[in-house]
């Protein structure tokens, strides 16, 4: 089920995002899938669509104050 959320996120980074933190739990990052930018005025977004062993992530992160918003949380079934 897919779930839509508006959360600042505590998120690991190298080059990539390595690993989330949500529900009480570490999730390491095993697959990253799209990345793209977009700019809201002056504020530069980096939007990554990542996957755990077990679930998927949307996270953003705000380039003007360097805070990860968890976006969106899928286990992978249907709604």
């Amino acid at each position: 089920m897919i779930q839509r959320l508006d959360e600042v996120a505590k998120v690991t980074f190298e080059k990539n995002p390595q690993k989330v933190w949500y529900g009480g739990r570490e999730h390491l990052i095993e697959k990253i899938g799209l990345h793209h930018t977009y700019r809201a005025g002056r504020t530069l977004y980096h939007v990554f669509s990542v996957a755990s062993s077990d679930l998927f992530f949307r996270l953003v992160l705000d380039t003007d104050n360097l805070l990860w918003k968890l976006t969106e949380v899928s286990d992978g079934e249907a709604n």
